[in-house]
């Protein structure tokens, strides 16, 4: 399956489409949306496409290798896919779909805390290779509780959460009524009727949960209980003093997701933390601030070789992925593209949105003459 491609789809805007098509416009909407007017959100993958690649025709060239270094772990790719919460609302069971993917393409998949499957059934069908990403709990005990699944799972890399201090204004999902399960207006049961695909695989595998989260939460609860449980549960902003205590126990990798200014890399590195992921949670928290691409291209001036420097947010195709590496990461992470493959395709569509960022990575390393990955930053061309 590592090899599957749908030729119908062969660009990550026509996988778009077509899952726009089969999702529910509540469930699509999730997936697609930003905050407040979505300004960073069309900023984000813009930016990232400014940036312009020198190519070398009469280099004498060996042929490029995508294989990438991270962590004392070799992956088959510089990317990974993103922790996305709520993935099982937005396609049925695609969590799984894209833990399973992940492992059989060797890229490395992050299940967030609000995810829809558990930590248990992650490590299950990655045999233990995953990343988990932490929403920092407002109790110790749970946050304890959390890391040790995590540990005793096979979990290694750890995912720290910062950009996200306080909940999205999002007027998608406000007008939606978004909960799981979708609040049951007139205007969501028509959509769910009109995708029947989306319907028939929702109802053959449970509403979505939290299931990470479900022997935590009472029983019983309604929807609006269940929000206020969980907005309690996970209230405050990342702090120094909260990272502390987890840098000291947890003896894995610890990766910051969230950093775009440097007195926070200052920060992190400090704290011995052992990478940051440069992002700005897809924009979807804050409508004004900067584009990924201009403060990763900013810290990895200043920072590259002390820490591991990522970067999600903005990334969609395999030339998104080159022009960020071009310009100092050293790893990156999609969300939104391969939940677009599995919106497409179902399962295959993990498999196919991986088979075509590879390909499409590929060409652009062998029409540059980029041999690794590694040497992306000695194509770009400087603004």
């Amino acid at each position: 399956m590592t090899d599957y491609f749908d030729s119908r789809f062969p660009s990550v805007e026509a996988l778009k489409a077509q899952a726009k098509k089969r999702m529910p416009g509540f469930a699509f909407d999730y997936l697609d949306g930003g905050c407040f007017s979505e300004v960073n959100l069309a900023r984000n993958t813009n930016d990232i496409r400014e940036v312009q690649l020198k190519p070398y025709y009469l280099r004498d060239y060996k042929g490029a290798t995508q294989e990438t270094e991270l962590f004392g772990e070799t992956y088959a790719s510089p990317f990974g896919v993103a922790p996305v919460g709520l993935q099982g609302l937005m396609w049925p069971n695609s969590c799984e779909i894209l833990a399973k993917a992940s492992f059989d393409h060797n890229v490395p998949f992050v299940l967030s805390t609000v995810g829809t499957a558990s930590i248990e059934k992650v490590a299950e069908i990655t045999e233990g290779k995953f990343w988990f990403q932490l929403y920092h709990p407002a109790e110790d005990e749970l946050r304890d509780k959390l890391l040790n699944r995590a540990w005793e799972a096979g979990c290694r890399t750890l995912v720290i959460l910062a950009d996200t201090p306080t909940f999205a204004y999002r007027p998608k999902e406000i007008k939606n009524g978004l909960s799981i399960p979708p609040r049951m207006t007139a205007r969501n049961i028509f959509q769910m009727c009109t995708h029947p695909t989306w319907s028939f695989s929702q109802l053959a595998a449970g509403a979505p949960e939290f299931k990470t989260m479900k022997e935590y939460i009472p029983k019983g609860l309604n929807m609006k209980h269940l929000a206020q449980f969980m907005n309690k549960t996970f209230s405050g902003r990342l702090t120094e003093a909260k990272i502390k205590p987890i840098r000291d126990n947890w003896k894995g990798n610890i990766v910051i997701k969230g950093i775009v200014n440097p007195e926070d890399a200052v920060a992190a590195i400090r704290l011995g933390l052992d990478g940051m992921i440069v992002s700005n949670h897809g924009g979807r928290q804050l409508d004004s601030g900067q584009s990924t691409i201009v403060p990763l291209t900013e810290l990895a001036q200043q920072f590259k070789g002390q820490i591991k420097i990522m970067m999600d947010s903005g990334i969609r195709s395999g030339t998104d992925i080159a022009n960020a590496l071009a310009s100092g990461a050293d790893f990156t992470f999609l969300g939104r593209t391969p939940m677009y493959g599995v919106g497409a395709l179902g399962k295959n569509g993990g498999h196919h949105t991986f088979t075509m960022l590879k390909r499409q990575i590929q060409q652009v390393m062998e029409q540059v003459a980029c041999e690794r990955v590694s040497d992306f930053p000695n194509h770009l061309i400087s603004k």
